[in-house]
């Protein structure tokens, strides 16, 4: 019981640590990606072509001056970018990050929490998303903020619909709410070639999730200045700039595991390998995938304009929405026909 709680232990620490070493990355990446197709160079004077970067920037973030308006909900304003970090992190609980690693006669699981019903796990947790953006917009006590807060919060309701429906697909076809069974039932096939308009669906709407370009209207400088986080500085800012890229993080994991086979290699099992080797095989393949993800996201970012707000709500309501609901009957009158 103890060696299961240490390594518990350990594994949460690695998965966090990793989190906010690829949120601190990813941010590099995404400027030497946009410096790139501008034809500019990008941050390219902190250490080697600039990999201090991110470092720098958050040794800034802590030790800049912290600033509070004298009319903020002080209680509500500390609440709202703590309670969207701490959403960000807790979504990666029940993705199964590799097979099982034996240690001492001992197996376990890399998968810090599986259950029957992760995927509701999932649905729960990111839901609550929307309160830690509209509770920080809403304690900032500015206009500006509150405006960008009520259009996250309406667009993040409105996709979570259609995200939802997209995985009910998934559901129906695998039969299961776990995601290690998902996992497994791909070592022949991806689900991603019988659920191909599902996964564009929820490519799309968890680039609305996030907040990424062309969905991000809450942040529209030109509108709002800064939206809901106008108001902060310092590492409350930067819990809300961390907690995006967290969330493209982990959205990448979770599109990897639905879609794209999660760990699973294929011909692994014929390199004739020790059994730990291929759990670390399969976990460094999941996160090339999810590398791969990131860099998409990156890629749209730089490469769309930005939506009109009502464009953004009618291909929310008018578009991806019906497009899921029928993939799904269709899905359901598959199924029950095989």
């Amino acid at each position: 019981m103890i060696v299961y709680l240490i390594y518990k232990v350990a594994l949460i620490t690695t998965i966090l640590l990793l989190s906010l070493l690829i949120a601190m990355y990813a941010t590099l990446v995404e400027r030497k990606f946009a410096g790139f197709i501008q034809d500019r160079y990008g941050p390219d004077r902190a250490g080697p072509w600039g990999i201090l970067q991110p470092v720098c920037d958050g040794v800034k973030l802590f030790f800049k001056e912290e600033y509070m308006p004298n009319t903020a909900d002080k209680f509500l304003y500390i609440l709202g970018p703590c309670l969207t970090m701490m959403v960000s992190l807790l979504t990666s609980a029940v993705i199964p990050w590799g097979g099982t690693i034996s240690i001492a006669g001992n197996n376990f699981p890399l998968q810090v929490a599986s259950s029957s019903v992760d995927i509701l796990y999932i649905f729960a947790v990111v839901s609550m998303g929307v309160y830690g953006i509209m509770i920080g917009g809403w304690a900032s006590n500015n206009k500006f903020a509150l405006l960008g807060a009520v259009r996250a919060s309406s667009q993040m309701i409105s996709y979570e619909l259609a995200m939802g429906l997209a995985i009910a697909s998934v559901i129906l076809m695998t039969g299961t709410l776990s995601l290690q069974q998902t996992v497994d039932q791909q070592t022949s096939m991806w689900n991603v070639v019988y659920q191909p308009l599902a996964f564009l669906i929820f490519f799309i709407c968890a680039l609305a999730e996030t907040n990424r370009a062309p969905f991000d209207l809450p942040e529209c400088e030109g509108e709002l200045v800064g939206g809901y986080h106008t108001e902060y500085s310092a590492m409350k800012l930067g819990f809300y700039l961390f907690s995006e890229y967290i969330n493209m993080f982990i959205s990448s994991a979770i599109m990897a595991t639905l879609f794209f086979g999660g760990y699973h290699m294929p011909f692994i099992d014929k390199l004739g390998l020790s059994p730990n080797l291929l759990t670390l095989l399969g976990t460094a393949f999941l996160f090339v995938k999810i590398f791969l993800f990131l860099l998409l996201f990156i890629w749209v970012r730089w490469t769309l304009p930005r939506f009109r707000y009502d464009q953004l709500m009618k291909l929310g309501w008018k578009v991806l929405f019906p497009l899921a609901l029928i993939n799904l009957i269709i899905t359901g009158i598959v199924m029950l026909l095989k």
